[in-house]
């Protein structure tokens, strides 16, 4: 086992057949990854890669060039794919790492996380060579890099590849849009100027509140601007909180959209306002102008590295509002101990409507220049 070590130049990448990456989370962490999959697929362009994911991992690559080959859907593994105390089927388990081990991997890639339950797992997939992250409380892997929590995601991963020798071949995620993604949207037809409204998070603790955000778009209507609201079905209270606190009528699409389908309303607009979530991510990975509301540890995370495109928003809250625990060093409950409190209370609820407003604006005028400067190249070509 060699821990931190720089580069492994002995592995000749290109020669792996199969290749298997663990990175069974939810749909960020997936575009987090997403850069590092692509650089595992430029170096070792004839290896099969496979995806240990979700099954939404598995729907949102189906019939989309992706880096992966293909997913094989995780059965629930405690502390990898479901959460430590679940009560899972151990022979499905079972039956799940026999069938990965008959792959005959050449290599294992543990992108999970820091390791105390995933790398037992990978190693138990019988690969040759198992690399990957290592928090100190994780079994060591063949190869592995230390697993220090605040680290921006997409570098985390591309670090892990240079302990194979391999330089990332790309830095920032991007999710390719499809024909079915845009049939898809068809039916909404939306209108630019289009700004999307995103109001949901799976932590309470992300959330913005829902009259800050009905605040902004009634302002943005008021200047002319379409505002559509989105989000999934575990989203439906936050988005019905924004939409009875707004005096205009925002198009509701939440639960209406499959991720592509939502990929293809991001591609179309001309900004997305969005708490820190996966949707967020995705907006930017298609190629759409961001306003992200980011607390201050998260935004260092999972931020976005440039800032043509993002006007990334930070809550610089430290203790709880409600208890004034300080939430610096175990904000998630992934830590051993838990969160220093239980409240689950806004952590972003500090950023102002009107800095919003302003980060939106800029976009805005941002992307209206560009369009007159396209429309200004088309009218020379024309009359040359």
């Amino acid at each position: 086992m060699t821990t931190g070590a720089p580069r492994l130049d002995r592995f000749d990448t290109a020669g792996f057949r199969r290749i298997a990456v663990l990175r069974a989370n939810a749909l960020g962490d997936l575009l987090f990854a997403w850069p590092a999959l692509e650089t595992l697929r430029h170096a070792a362009p004839s290896a099969e890669i496979v995806l240990l994911g979700k099954r939404l991992h598995a729907e949102v690559m189906a019939g989309r060039p992706a880096p992966v080959d293909r997913v094989e859907v995780l059965p629930p593994v405690p502390g990898v794919s479901v959460e430590p105390e679940a009560d899972v089927d151990r022979e499905a388990e079972a039956a799940f790492v026999a069938r990965m081990r008959a792959e005959d991997f050449d290599l294992a890639l543990q992108l999970h996380g820091g390791g105390r339950f995933s790398n037992p797992f990978v190693r138990r997939l019988g690969a040759r060579l198992t690399v990957g992250l290592r928090a100190p409380d994780a079994e060591p892997l063949d190869v592995d890099l230390p697993y220090v929590y605040y680290q921006p995601e997409v570098a985390r991963y591309l670090e892990v590849l240079g302990l194979l020798g391999i330089p990332p071949y790309r830095w920032e995620a991007r999710f390719p849009v499809t024909a079915r993604d845009r049939a898809e949207l068809a039916p909404f037809e939306p209108a630019a100027p289009l700004v999307a409204v995103h109001p949901g998070a799976s932590d309470a603790r992300r959330r913005w509140s829902p009259e800050r955000f009905a605040e902004v778009i009634d302002r943005l209507a008021a200047s002319g601007v379409n505002v559509v609201l989105t989000g999934a079905g575990g989203d439906a209270d936050p988005v019905k909180r924004v939409s009875d606190a707004a005096r205009s009528s925002p198009l509701d699409t939440c639960g209406r959209l499959s991720v592509g389908g939502l990929a293809a309303l991001y591609e179309r607009c001309d900004v997305v306002i969005s708490n820190d979530t996966g949707p967020l991510h995705l907006a930017a990975a298609v190629g759409a102008r961001t306003v992200g509301l980011f607390w201050c540890g998260n935004l260092l995370n999972g931020g976005p590295a440039t800032r043509r495109m993002h006007r990334p928003q930070v809550s610089w809250t430290l203790h709880c509002p409600l208890c004034g625990a300080d939430c610096t060093r175990d904000l998630y409950p992934f830590r051993r101990g838990g969160p220093p409190c239980a409240h689950e209370v806004s952590f972003v609820d500090d950023i102002s409507v009107p800095e919003v407003v302003a980060a939106v604006g800029d976009l805005l005028r941002e992307t209206t220049a560009e369009r007159l400067g396209a429309r200004n190249d088309d009218a020379r070509k024309n009359y040359l």
